[in-house]
């Protein structure tokens, strides 16, 4: 899914800084060899209870990513951008995770967002084909399985 990419620039990070991207990423190896189906199964599944992340936080945990991953700094665009969302996840917030496609010539891309914008991506909104989309869980303020409490008979 990836194109060929240089890698121009890849952060360096404090060693004990290092882990939950990694853990992220080992994360996002495994599930990138699922069908897509299972992949936006367990993405909706992790995405519950968290906030929507902002850019910042997002580019951030993009760069954590591609600095413990060389696959992930490189041409391993489904890779990183699922551990870029599941180390948002770790803290707290979640990114629109994106898969699709541009025509000519065909190339496959996974990626994500804030607000409608593709994080630190060369490609602007609109390049890519949409066909897969994750975005954080709307909030409806009642938490889902929950009755409201059964109300006591006559007041005294």
């Amino acid at each position: 899914m990836s194109s060929p990419v240089a890698i121009t620039h890849r952060p360096r990070l404090a060693a004990h800084r290092r882990v939950l991207p990694w853990l992220a990423t080992a994360a996002a190896r495994v599930l990138m060899h699922q069908p897509p189906a299972r992949i936006r199964t367990v993405l909706e599944f992790l995405r519950r209870g968290a906030r929507p992340s902002t850019a910042e936080e997002a580019s951030r945990s993009r760069s954590a990513v591609v600095a413990v991953s060389v696959s992930c700094a490189g041409e391993g665009c489904v890779q990183r951008s699922l551990a870029t969302a599941l180390l948002c996840r770790v803290h707290g917030h979640w990114p629109t995770w994106c898969s699709g496609v541009r025509v000519v010539p065909f190339l496959a891309h996974a990626w994500v967002e804030v607000d409608g914008e593709p994080v630190d991506e060369p490609y602007p909104r609109g390049y890519h084909t949409t066909l897969i989309r994750v975005p954080p869980q709307e909030r409806s303020g009642k938490r889902p399985g929950r009755r409201p409490a059964a109300r006591s008979g006559a007041r005294r």
